[in-house]
């Protein structure tokens, strides 16, 4: 445990960082499976409805510093592939 009041100090920003670092991680990772679930189902419409927000979900949490922007781009890259290979196939 923390002995001195700066330590104190860090222990509570990180408990604070921690609990928004989890909300965040939390959003991508509903918005993620809400995608894989339409994708799944081979619903275009409806995955193509919901891939904008759930890059944006993704992205919001690479400038708030939670994810790593290459593992971002490679969640978007895939998920982005898959609705449009699912799109193409239904053409």
């Amino acid at each position: 445990m923390a002995n001195h009041p700066s330590a104190e100090k860090r222990s509570r920003q990180n408990e604070k960082r921690r609990a928004r670092n989890a909300a965040f991680r939390s959003r991508v990772h509903k918005a993620e499976r809400k995608l894989r679930q339409f994708i799944q189902s081979k619903d275009a419409t409806a995955s193509k409805e919901v891939l904008p927000k759930t890059l944006s979900e993704i992205m919001h949490a690479v400038t708030k510093g939670v994810v790593h922007h290459k593992t971002a781009s490679r969640k978007i890259s895939r998920l982005s592939r898959a609705v449009h290979k699912l799109s193409s196939a239904n053409s």
